[in-house]
């Protein structure tokens, strides 16, 4: 990985939550940015994936939509 990953999140989102102790349990760094914080970052999320959906998890330029369902995927990638 070049850049750290970004995890779109809102406080709400079990699966956000999931996300992100997965990538603090893996001792995988991350910038989490809070869309219900910050309606810069859920613009962010919309140009990315064309919705309003989080988790959004972006990894060496590589969207992920959901975590759960990306989860063999993403632990491919990070380790």
């Amino acid at each position: 990985m070049t850049e750290p990953i970004k995890v779109y999140t809102i406080p709400t989102c079990s699966d956000c939550n999931y996300a992100k102790r997965y990538f603090t349990e893996q001792n995988v760094s991350y910038t989490e940015y809070n869309c219900s914080e910050n309606a810069k970052y859920a613009e962010e999320v919309k140009d990315l994936t064309g919705k309003q959906i989080v988790p959004t998890i972006v990894i060496d330029n590589k969207v992920f939509i959901g975590f759960a369902e990306n989860l063999k995927e993403i632990s491919e990638i990070i380790k």
